[in-house]
């Protein structure tokens, strides 16, 4: 499905958010594979191949992209 990045996101609160961005992500991509992490603020994408689509889908949803995760 392709390689699996993460990226920290700021805004995710709630249920409700998991929800928003996993919805914004599968538009990008309906088959995407999405993992949200509230607690650590990141996001987990596989399917996704461009950093830019997945910041449009974040700002789309409501949310601020902070980039990729470098651990």
């Amino acid at each position: 499905m392709g390689e699996l990045r993460t990226y920290r996101v700021n805004g995710m609160t709630c249920e409700g958010c998991v929800r928003a961005v996993t919805n914004a992500l599968r538009k990008a991509n309906p088959a995407a594979d999405v993992h949200v992490d509230l607690t650590g603020g990141t996001v987990a994408v596989a399917g996704i191949d461009s950093d830019e689509q997945v910041r449009m889908a974040m700002e789309r949803a409501g949310f601020e992209f902070l980039g990729a995760f470098d651990a």
